[in-house]
């Protein structure tokens, strides 16, 4: 009996993939395409781009960067978070093309296409990575779910916001982020 190879990409392979509009990831060699984002995913990722790097970049705290945007952790394992942040302590993973290794923060905007792999395929590899801490904002109920990298190397949930809270971040202290300004 003959065995079925599956090809296993890498991040070349990922380079050469057409601009189509499609945002192309890269999991354990597994290509994974999703389409570009709807309008409130928009607004959500720009809100809060606006308000992070506004807090970032007043205190000298990094850089935040949005997609599409490379994280390389591996040659077979390169996302495209919606935003993400990288502390001026960890600058050296900047690199003019891409990101490598893992962000401090990443932050992701779920879409009713994508909030499956997000929520699952892609918070294994941010844990595996080494990521510390993720946010995943939902439009549709208008609030953020933060979760911290435990020793364990699994995430445990640090705090859940929405309607008129204020969300707060270890990563980022002193941030107080009001989430009617992020789902306005």
């Amino acid at each position: 009996m003959g065995t079925v190879e599956t090809r296993k990409y890498t991040y070349e392979d990922l380079r050469t993939m057409p601009q189509n509009g499609n945002r192309y990831e890269l999991i354990g060699g597994e290509v994974y395409v999703t389409p570009s984002p709807n309008t409130k995913h928009q607004r959500v990722a720009g809100n809060l781009y606006f308000e992070i790097r506004q807090f970032v970049k007043g205190r000298g705290l990094g850089e935040v960067f949005f997609a599409p945007f490379d994280v390389v952790f591996g040659d077979q394992d390169v996302v495209q978070p919606d935003l993400l942040f990288i502390s001026r302590a960890r600058s050296a993973i900047v690199t003019p093309s891409f990101i490598h290794g893992a962000p401090d923060l990443v932050i992701e905007v779920l879409s009713p296409t994508t909030a499956g792999y997000d929520l699952e395929i892609k918070r294994q590899l941010y844990a595996s990575s080494g990521v510390s801490e993720i946010w995943f904002a939902d439009p549709r109920s208008d609030s953020i779910e933060v979760l911290r990298l435990e020793e364990d190397g699994s995430y445990g949930v640090a705090g859940r916001f929405a309607g008129d809270q204020v969300l707060v971040s270890q990563t980022l202290p002193g941030l107080e982020l009001p989430l009617s300004r992020i789902f306005a």
